[in-house]
C-alpha cells in the first residue's frame, strides 16, 4: 500500500461537478493498493499518518501531528500510484490491486482514520475525480510499508521529489 500525504490548508474532491468531500487544515492522503496488501497494512498507515509530526508548532519546527493539530484527512483512492514506467512511454498499472481488494483496503484505510479520531473526506472509489488543494508548505510524504509487511515491494519513506528512475526509453 503507497500513500502520497500533502499537508494541506484546504481541498476538496468533486465528481460531477458536485462536491463529495471536502477538509479544511490537514492532509490529503492518495491511496494506492498494491495486489499483498492487507487490512493490517491499511490500518498501521492510518496510524502512521496521524502520527507523523508533519505540522508546525508555535516555534515553527515540524512538530505536531494531524491529532496535535486537529487536523482532517481527505482520502482519494489513486491506484496510478502503482504507474511501472520503467519501460516504454504508457505506464503499467498491473502492480495496483483488484478494484475490489483496492475498494476494500482503501475503505479499511479511512475507516480506521475515522476510529483514531480524525474528520475523513472522501473520494468515490473508482470514479473520474477532479481534487483541488491548497499545498502548505508545500508538504509532501510518500509513505508505504516495509516489503515484509506487503506483496508491493515497499520499503520506505521516500521524499516526493527524490528521483524514482530514470526516464523510460521511447517506443
Amino acid at each position: 500500500m503507497r500513500l502520497l500525504l500533502q499537508r494541506v490548508s484546504r481541498a476538496e474532491v468533486r465528481v460531477d461537478g458536485q462536491v463529495v468531500g471536502a477538509i479544511g487544515r490537514g492532509l490529503v492522503a492518495l491511496v494506492g493498493v498494491g495486489h499483498g496488501d492487507t487490512p493490517e497494512v491499511a490500518r498501521l498507515l492510518a496510524r502512521r499518518t496521524v502520527a507523523l509530526r508533519i505540522f508546525p508548532d508555535d516555534a515553527g519546527r515540524t512538530n505536531r501531528s494531524l491529532l496535535d493539530v486537529r487536523g482532517a484527512v481527505l482520502a482519494v483512492s489513486q491506484f496510478t500510484l502503482y504507474a511501472d514506467t520503467s519501460r516504454g512511454r504508457r505506464p503499467s498499472f498491473l502492480g495496483a490491486a483488484p478494484p475490489d481488494l483496492g475498494e476494500r483496503l482503501y475503505r479499511a484505510y479511512a475507516d480506521e482514520l475515522e476510529a483514531l479520531g480524525v474528520q475523513v473526506g472522501r473520494g468515490v472509489f473508482g470514479a473520474s475525480m477532479e481534487v483541488e488543494l491548497v499545498n502548505d508548505g508545500p508538504f509532501t510524504i510518500w509513505l508505504d510499508v516495509p516489503a515484509e509487511m506487503s506483496g508491493t515491494g515497499g520499503t520506505r519513506e521516500t521524499p516526493a521529489s527524490e528521483p524514482h528512475g530514470a526516464e523510460p526509453p521511447d517506443e
